[in-house]
């Protein structure tokens, strides 16, 4: 899902890049005056979660792998905004030190995945929330979010001039459509388990006031996603599908080259060089994503925070 370098076109690159930064920042904004200060401490193990999650692929077709983007399900749980931060930060990492997705690309990941697909993502969830139809909410949002990501993807690099045949095409929808309902699916299920370990964590349908949850509580459910976390990228990646993503696939398609970023980051393609290329090696660059992710959204969690209180105690 992630688009590298050498794909789009500098004026399509350009004018993403341009038009990612401004929303970003007024995201920034929104978050910080609807942020749920209940919520907030979930972040940076959430923002672990969905990294450890991506980095297990799972087969979507002959030869092409796909993997949970986890947009909706943040936006489930701390609202659209903290989620879109949440999914940018983990794209900028994953570009900068990871080395997945192209630095140049990366305005057009994070409108693709941060922005547009957390809030496809987030609308179906929300507007059938408070019906019988929450749980098909959900899972179609956890569909849409993907499929609105891939299709965006689709449309960048045809804009910037990449020809693919009318198979190829339909191919590459059927491979995202696939990928759209496990992820679909996988969310419905994960903030299904998240409810029963703390109810109403979830922002869909709650009542306008609820009781605060007793902080022991709260560091259960952290403890719970944080081990999953840790064997996600542990020993999740050991059996995490070998294929290419759906771009990736099109990349070797079009014999566009990957590594192209001008510095070799250590930890590229989510390996310890220094170890090889075996499990290890990849599970211990996994376990150090996790800290960065933590870390990350920790500080921006306490920044909200923080924000949050001095809008509440400012005069009207």
């Amino acid at each position: 899902m992630h688009i590298p370098d050498n794909f789009l076109s500098p004026p399509v690159w350009g004018t993403l890049d341009c038009v990612a930064a401004p929303v970003v920042a007024l995201v920034s904004r929104r978050a910080q005056k609807s942020a749920d200060t209940g919520q907030l401490p979930l972040l940076g193990v959430l923002g672990a979660f969905v990294f450890a999650a991506q980095m297990v692929n799972f087969p979507v077709g002959i030869g092409t792998s796909g993997h949970l983007v986890g947009g909706t399900l943040l936006a489930c749980i701390i609202g659209p905004w903290a989620a879109a931060l949440v999914m940018t930060s983990i794209l900028v990492i994953q570009a900068l030190v990871f080395q997945d997705g192209g630095v140049l690309a990366l305005g057009a990941n994070i409108i693709n995945m941060a922005l547009l697909g957390v809030l496809a993502g987030y609308l179906p969830a929300r507007v059938l929330s408070r019906t019988r139809w929450s749980s098909f909410g959900v899972f179609w949002g956890g569909t849409c979010s993907v499929l609105v990501s891939g299709l965006l993807a689709l449309s960048e690099l045809m804009t910037s001039g990449i020809r693919m045949s009318s198979a190829m095409v339909q191919i590459s929808l059927l491979v995202f459509a696939v990928n759209a309902l496990v992820e679909g699916a996988i969310t419905l299920s994960a903030l299904r388990a998240i409810e029963r370990l703390k109810p109403g964590v979830s922002v869909l349908g709650l009542p306008e006031e609820q009781v605060p949850e007793p902080k022991r509580k709260l560091r259960a459910v952290v403890t719970i996603i944080a081990a999953i976390s840790v064997f996600l990228a542990g020993a999740g990646v050991a059996i995490s599908s070998k294929w290419p993503d759906g771009i990736d696939r099109l990349a070797i398609r079009f014999g566009v080259s990957l590594s192209t970023h001008p510095l070799r980051s250590p930890l590229s393609d989510y390996y310890v060089h220094e170890l090889g290329t075996n499990w290890a090696s990849r599970a211990t660059a996994g376990l150090l994503g996790l800290i960065c992710i933590y870390v990350v959204c920790g500080i921006g969690s306490h920044l909200l925070s923080r924000t949050k209180r001095s809008y509440s105690s400012s005069p009207s």
